[in-house]
């Protein structure tokens, strides 16, 4: 299947991300200047093109198998991960205390688009392992950090993060996974996990599992919660990890896409207790695994830019060879790229991944800014900005996915409901970004309820007044800028007083119309920005920029009207729901 990482856009989005001057030797992006982001973007796009794109169809057609407790990857996948392993690409972003690079969040989102783009499947092994990199970093002890950290930082050893059961989901309070306190300060685990990505496989020698469990003693709820760590392997007297622990794999899912990715049921303490560690302390587990969630939500929503970027990519391809029909004031047969509906789906398709990935780039900018400003301040705006777009950027960005492969399939005709062509393995790869990692339903809870309703709206405020300048200053569509913004402004002062219920039912087209604002007038700042520079792309970027803004942006005061008014609708309407 076709696909080229567009260094271009990518680093062009990079540098918008950080802003002016921040990549220049003293910056606040000055390790990555000098050419360290194309070099390093230009290797990830070698290794993603050369060595897992040609893995990708292998991975959805043979999958991951399993048998008698053990789970066997696709050919070719034991290869790939040592050449991974070998090229450090696991250790970009981690601190150098343990043997990682510490390379920006930003210049690791462009590789980890690279990377899904290519290989979702096989990419999403390393994904956990950089959020449980991050969630040790804060909150393991020295020991566990040099002991296991190092080895997940080198890419040694896996990571894996296991919280969902079988009757708990999304509402982790109802968990009943147990942990009990052992004589030598350690303790021994109990229960079962489903859905675990990559909890049992052959790429490495051990793997290390994250899990949540509750102890005796705890309080009811989540605030019960602890977070521990327990190695498929443990040290035996020699120090070499050679004794099985009680921890596995009770088999593996059949699912609809990344069959690849093994997805397993494990289970913990049949023969007396699994051995695990303390993270962090006692009952204040869900606050360490929200670090890790955090970093995974927004490496999903990279995930849905990269799934959006290939099917664009192939259905253009398709579009300009693809001949049928003579387009308006064509005398002879005409690719379909010329018909005005075919056009406008490939623009919808390359405008909102344009947009997705501009808001997925300024959410990472602002993750890297609340560790290397300087200024404390700056630093606390950073963070609160950071935790406004997360949830946008996960859910915008995976709805996207889903539209734009969908699409995809739609451009290739008949032929994009055959699996030779791989647009259909992209719909099916694409649809579980919606869903892990936090439902979008979720996510637009998080953003209506804890970043607006829960916060003291000085972050709001600051990403309202940025869209006002860059909207005010627009050299085209101005008004469907002014009034996709407004509108996003009036929902956000009616949702900040609302009802409870009213609010929850207008979550979600709430975070489609911020994601609207938000991604119109970063890509009017873009087409802007590449004018100014005469970059070569920059007539591409304002067409995209203009599109988006004429098509999308101007559906923002609708979504403002369901926000403000959907709610009695939603909420006194259950006798359609009755049987």
């Amino acid at each position: 299947m076709t696909y080229r990482a567009p260094l271009d856009d990518i680093l062009f989005a990079l540098r918008l991300a950080a802003g002016e001057g921040a990549i220049e030797p003293g910056g606040v992006y000055g390790d990555i200047a000098d050419g360290v982001a194309e070099q390093t973007l230009t290797e990830a796009a070698r290794f993603a093109e050369e060595v897992l794109l040609p893995l990708d169809g292998i991975g959805d057609r043979v999958g991951a198998t399993y048998a008698n407790g053990a789970v066997t990857t696709p050919p070719g996948w034991r290869e790939a991960y040592a050449q991974w392993r070998q090229g450090g690409w696991n250790a970009i972003a981690a601190g150098e205390d343990y043997g990682g690079l510490d390379l920006p969040a930003l210049l690791n989102a462009g590789c980890t688009e690279i990377w899904n783009a290519a290989n979702m499947a096989f990419a999403v092994c390393p994904l956990l392992g950089h959020s449980a990199i991050e969630a040790m970093e804060a909150h393991a002890t020295d020991a566990l950090k040099e002991t296991y950290l190092r080895r997940i930082v080198s890419g040694e050893w896996t990571a894996t993060m296991n919280l969902t059961e079988p009757g708990a989901g999304s509402d982790l309070g109802l968990m009943r996974a147990r942990a009990e306190r052992a004589n030598d300060g350690s303790y021994r685990l109990f229960g079962q996990k489903i859905f675990i990505t990559y909890g049992e496989h052959d790429l490495a020698p051990n793997i290390v599992h994250l899990v949540l469990a509750r102890l005796p003693d705890a309080p009811a709820g989540t605030r019960g919660i602890s977070l521990f760590l327990a190695p498929k392997f443990l040290p035996d007297e020699a120090g070499a990890f050679t004794r099985r622990n009680d921890v596995r794999c009770a088999g593996i899912e059949h699912k609809l896409g990344i069959h690849g990715s093994p997805t397993c049921t494990m289970i913990f303490g049949d023969e007396g207790g699994a051995v695990a560690f303390l993270i962090g302390e006692e009952n204040k587990g869900l606050a360490c695994m929200f670090t890790m969630m955090n970093n995974a939500r927004l490496s999903v929503g990279l995930q849905g830019v990269a799934l959006a970027e290939r099917a664009a990519q192939m259905a253009l391809h398709y579009a300009r060879e693809r001949k049928q029909g003579r387009a308006p004031g064509a005398k002879e047969t005409s690719a379909i790229i010329e018909h005005p509906d075919v056009a406008r789906m490939l623009l919808t398709m390359a405008s909102n991944t344009a947009a997705a990935r501009a808001i997925c780039y300024e959410t990472a900018a602002s993750i890297d800014r609340t560790q290397r400003e300087r200024d404390p301040a700056r630093a606390a705006a950073a963070h609160e900005r950071a935790s406004l777009l997360t949830p946008v950027a996960k859910a915008f960005s995976t709805d996207i996915a889903n539209e734009t492969t969908s699409l995809a399939v739609q451009v290739f005709g008949g032929m994009g409901y055959i699996e030779e062509t791989g647009v259909a393995q992209l719909m099916r790869d694409a649809r579980i970004c919606a869903i892990y990692e936090g439902t979008n339903g979720i996510q637009a809870i998080d953003l209506v309820m804890r970043k607006i309703r829960g916060g003291d709206g000085a972050a709001l405020a600051r990403e309202i007044d940025d869209m006002r300048a860059i909207a005010r200053d627009a050299e085209f569509s101005q008004e469907a800028l002014r009034e996709s913004v407004e509108a996003l402004a009036q929902a956000s002062a009616f949702l900040t007083k609302a009802e409870v219920t009213d609010a929850l039912a207008g979550a979600t087209p709430y975070l489609r119309l911020f994601a609207l604002a938000r991604g119109a007038t970063l890509l009017v700042k873009g087409a802007r920005a590449a004018t100014r520079e005469k970059h070569p792309g920059a007539p591409r970027y304002a067409a995209l920029a203009r599109f988006f803004a004429d098509h999308f942006a101007v559906a923002a005061p609708g979504l403002t009207k369901t926000v403000i008014e959907g709610g009695a609708s939603v909420n006194e309407s259950h006798a359609a729901l009755n049987e």
